[in-house]
């Protein structure tokens, strides 16, 4: 977090190393390759706290002299920090003064220290003018939320910067924050919205710090393909050039958002099974997965449905290239939560749609509305006579 270079923050790559090596769907032997990583890695940024608790964990093995080693390391660094920041009061200006009080700041979320980063972040934000430099610090607190995945500490940072924008500020900071505000969004559920944020960043994507412009990308087109209609997804999605340059090194990615917008119905399960395993692993979708998994059948069978006023189950079930059992268990389900707007002809083999008539429900309402509106008129009249 030293620096925002354009390249991943080491803290938030050991967070995802962290999260595979609990992962139960990660096999042993790449364990023990993750278990060294995340080993040298906190031995290296003197995090201490977070080596307590994986060893408490049983994550990691305790070394107690690897512990006081590192504790008298912070010791002595913060010492020095500290020594530095009275100096720049003593005999600099406020500029050297912030730049201390920042490079304290930085110590700690180096060493996974939050409640003292939240604290030194908000001392150095003190004795910070800048807009701009405000927003940077901003910035570092969101990137120690999503360390920690504290959602909370994420959405008020969110809101504090977009009152920090009120007063200005410059396009590369605010594109930065789309990326946020939809990472956050999609890492709680709001796949819509993230979806929105995402779409608005593509052409202007420099926040490398937290993720790839290829996790991006991804990121993008599976939020967009479960919030987009047909027309959208072709105009943003399918055909936008800057997805077109990356998608394909994404493994199964085009071919699950190419055979959904064609109708490539066994393609498509093909595709998206091969993508299960990559968003299972990915520590901010893997808690909605089961969700992500249901609307994005939804998705594909609302669509092979509009198709058809009837159809045989036998037919759909070849078009998705499933048995007739699990068609009708998946139909089922869907069906009795009100996701898909039919009904299956168990004797027959038949499935009807009754999708809901959307000019017949606008017609009804502005009915109802009317004679709401003609009752008050005629209790006004009432009132007006007497």
């Amino acid at each position: 977090m030293e620096a925002q270079d354009g390249t991943l923050q080491q803290h938030i790559a050991l967070a995802h190393k962290v999260f595979l090596l609990t992962h139960p769907d990660v096999d042993d032997i790449e364990k023990v390759r993750l278990r060294d990583e995340v080993l040298d890695a906190v031995k290296t940024r003197d995090m201490a706290s977070l080596y307590e608790s994986l060893a408490a964990a049983s994550v990691l093995e305790m070394d107690t002299a690897v512990l006081v080693s590192m504790r008298k390391r912070i010791e002595d660094e913060l010492k020095t920090l500290d020594d530095k920041i009275a100096d720049a009061e003593e005999n600099l200006g406020e500029s050297e003064v912030r730049e201390a009080h920042l490079a304290k700041s930085l110590f700690f979320i180096r060493i996974g220290d939050k409640e003292n980063a939240l604290e030194q972040l908000k001392t150095t934000e003190g004795k910070t003018i800048a807009a701009g430099q405000k927003m940077d610090l901003v910035f570092y607190t969101l990137q120690l939320g999503f360390f920690y995945m504290d959602f909370d500490l994420v959405s008020k940072s969110i809101d504090k910067a977009k009152h920090l924008f009120e007063g200005g500020g410059d396009w590369e900071r605010k594109n930065r924050l789309k990326v946020y505000e939809g990472l956050y969004c999609m890492s709680t559920r709001n796949f819509k919205k993230a979806a929105s944020l995402f779409l608005d960043s593509i052409s202007t994507f420099t926040t490398y710090e937290i993720f790839s412009y290829d996790t991006f990308i991804f990121y993008t087109v599976l939020t967009s393909i479960i919030s987009l209609d047909r027309v959208s997804l072709k105009q943003k999605v399918v055909d936008a050039p800057e997805i077109l340059t990356v998608i394909g090194k994404i493994p199964h990615l085009s071919e699950f958002l190419n055979s959904l917008y064609g109708c490539h119905f066994k393609s498509f399960f093909s595709a998206f099974s091969g993508l299960t395993e990559q968003i299972k692993l990915d520590r901010y979708l893997q808690p909605h997965f089961r969700y992500y998994m249901r609307e994005v059948c939804t998705v594909v069978y609302s669509q092979f449905l509009e198709s058809y006023k009837s159809v045989t189950m036998e037919a759909m079930a070849a078009a998705f290239g499933v048995s007739i059992g699990f068609i009708d268990q998946e139909l089922s389900r869907f069906i009795a939560t009100g996701k898909l707007h039919c009904k299956i002809d168990k004797v027959a083999g038949i499935l009807e749609t009754n999708r809901p008539d959307a000019k017949n429900a606008l017609y009804q309402a502005t009915i109802k509305q009317g004679d709401f509106l003609l009752n008050r008129i005629q209790k006004l009249s009432r009132v007006i006579d007497l």
